[in-house]
């Protein structure tokens, strides 16, 4: 795989390419100005009623609207101006209060771009994918044409429907109508006494005169955490107004999508907003958030000499905040910044970066560029002592971790994805011993999860583990109507590789890609049609028996801003009825799918 060219000015900041890792800390762009002090409750233009359809065109398929299409994923060729999501983010820890965050690995993930691209002729990916082929021709990588692609059992799946469940619950299942309310099998979501959502609240998109990088949102017992241009704001999870802001002096380069079980979490910044002088100060501030009382525990830079370097990425596990460069990685105590391990400045290898969760896995990297040998270690977190090594094989450049616990790494394998989706194969882990369990072909053609192994450690979206299984969507093919596409979640065998036989079909028109787990349950979210709203069902690992938890109004204002949110890419978290969804980038309005937002809440009606 080829190295892509410089990006043209004023594009959105680059946090890793292909080839060779960099020192440097990405480029961000000039200052914005300041967002809207309150969002408004309820949203105005999300109540109207739907505006009659525009009559067909002269011949042909009268075409309906389609929702907008995400631009490509970080990392990847994209079309002028298209902004490119910044770190991983948004993934919990295990937390007791009812709006806990989701397991590691599992998205809300994080967002491309808000800027919505006209739907394309053939399907999301297929048209996305031939735009970004003209456009990007001075990039050697062939994105993949999709489609057609249908749901085969493996032919090592023994098609059986497992009962058990490692993470807990057996079979049962649920109703689209909970009546007062009741429980889908083996998780703790209920399914409430009417589905149907309203909007709550909206957060509007801030007035920026270019693209500024706003990963991160949290969910906690009393507060929907998301980050904005250089603050990071507290919102109450129903109303949507402000709790709290931590100011910060400049745009968020990466967000731990994991949290401490006391609602703590870590961030990376830049010291100072970008100028046209200097469109980048380095992300080299470390600092944690205690997500509950809105405020910044403690700020570090890890340095080189007397130097800061530029941070990749950062993960928290249990009590430890751990952050990779391409300089080595370290680790600090969240509680009060004490310092756990430093990089070596002798060490011929170094952490590239860290999984967190219910572990700490590193990321090490050995060798030159074209001669990379990755280990896979899973570590002490007080310590950094290894507990176990796993060597890939040599030439394997990028990877990322999907899961800590148990340990699954994605990797594009000889660059064959295709598809610019960076993963071609998984591979099962053993976390005591490093040995390998099982390796999954993953042809970057028939499935659709993404993940960003090149500065991004554990940036992985739309796939879900528990169950000692994985579960990833397939690529989009025709549906049963005419015109529409469809795709399903499958599940493999962490243990064997195989299939399990296993298969949740989206439904004509939707298409479907896992959030989370919940108990032994899978959290999915429906991207809906032109002509519905998006659903958010549970369903359950034994049976795969689809639950009802949330279907959102289908009217066009809507239908607009939710379908700007790219389940690729954005932060879409869901708990006890309540559905967030938020942009990782906040940009100046281009988009001619109407009023765009930073962020969208929705909540069920009983």
């Amino acid at each position: 795989m080829t190295q892509p060219p410089p990006p043209p000015p004023n594009q959105p900041p680059q946090q890793g390419g292909f080839g060779p890792p960099q020192d440097q800390p990405p480029q961000q762009p000039p200052p914005p100005a300041q967002p809207p002090q309150q969002p408004p409750a309820g949203g105005p233009d999300l109540s109207k009623p739907p505006q009659q359809p525009a009559p067909p065109p002269g011949y042909g398929y009268p075409q309906a609207p389609q929702p907008p299409q995400p631009a490509p994923g970080y990392g990847y060729p994209q079309a002028p101006q298209q902004p490119q999501p910044p770190a991983g983010y948004g993934y919990p820890g295990q937390q007791p209060n009812p709006y806990a965050q989701p397991g590691y690995g599992y998205p809300g993930q994080p967002t491309v771009p808000m800027h919505p691209q006209a739907a394309q002729p053939g399907g999301g990916r297929q048209g996305r994918t031939q735009l970004m082929i003209i456009v990007a021709a001075v990039v050697a990588i062939a994105l993949i044409v999709g489609g057609g692609v249908l749901y085969a059992k493996s032919s090592g799946g023994d098609g059986k429907k497992d009962t058990a469940s490692s993470s807990g619950g057996t079979g049962g299942g649920g109703s689209d109508k909970g009546g007062s309310g009741g429980t889908t099998s083996g998780g703790k979501e209920k399914v409430p006494s009417d589905t149907a959502s309203k909007v709550l609240f909206q957060v509007p998109m801030p007035a920026v005169t270019d693209t500024v990088a706003t990963p991160g949102s949290w969910l906690t017992g009393k507060a929907y955490v998301k980050t904005g241009v250089a603050e990071i704001v507290g919102y109450d999870p129903d109303k949507g107004t402000r709790l709290w802001t931590i100011k910060l002096p400049g745009p968020v380069c990466q967000a731990s999508r994991h949290t401490t079980t006391d609602d703590r979490t870590a961030i990376v910044y830049e010291p100072a907003m970008p100028t046209k002088a200097k469109p980048s100060h380095g992300c080299s501030l470390l600092a944690a958030i205690d997500l509950d009382a809105g405020r910044k525990l403690w700020t570090t830079s890890v340095k080189s000499g007397d130097q800061p370097i530029g941070l990749d990425n950062v993960t928290v596990s249990g009590t430890t905040v751990a952050v990779g460069s391409t300089s080595g990685g370290a680790a600090f105590d969240i509680a009060d910044g004490k310092a756990l391990w430093l990089p070596k400045p002798d060490d011929t290898c170094y952490d590239a970066g860290y999984g967190g969760g219910p572990k700490l896995v590193a990321l090490r990297k050995c060798g030159q560029y074209g001669q990379r040998q990755l280990h896979v270690q899973t570590l002490d977190p007080k310590s950094g002592k290894v507990i176990s090594d796993y060597k890939m094989s040599e030439g394997i450049e990028y990877a990322a971790i999907v899961s800590t616990d148990p340990l699954v790494v994605a990797a594009d394998v000889g660059d064959s994805a295709g598809d610019g989706s960076g993963i071609s194969d998984f591979f099962s882990v053993d976390n005591k011993t490093g040995k390998l369990r099982a390796h999954i072909s993953a042809p970057g053609d028939k499935y659709a999860a993404r993940c960003d192994g090149i500065t991004r450690i554990e940036f992985c979206t739309s796939l879900a583990v528990g169950n000692d299984r994985l579960y990833v969507p397939t690529e989009q093919h025709d549906g049963s109507g005419q015109y529409s596409k469809t795709n399903e979640i499958v599940a493999f065998d962490l243990a064997t590789g195989r299939q399990t036989g296993q298969r949740a079909d989206a439904g004509d028109g939707f298409q479907i890609y896992p959030l989370r787990m919940d108990g032994g349950n899978v959290i999915a979210y429906k991207r809906p049609p032109f002509n519905k709203g998006g659903q958010i069902v549970s369903i359950d690992g034994g049976s795969f028996k689809q639950t009802k938890l949330l279907e959102n109004p289908d009217t066009e204002a809507v239908r607009d801003a939710e379908t700007a949110m790219s389940p690729d890419y954005a932060e879409i978290r869901y708990a006890q009825g309540h559905l967030y969804m938020s942009a990782v980038f906040a940009h100046k309005s281009t988009s001619s799918f109407g009023k765009e937002y930073l962020a969208l809440a929705l909540g069920a009606g009983g």
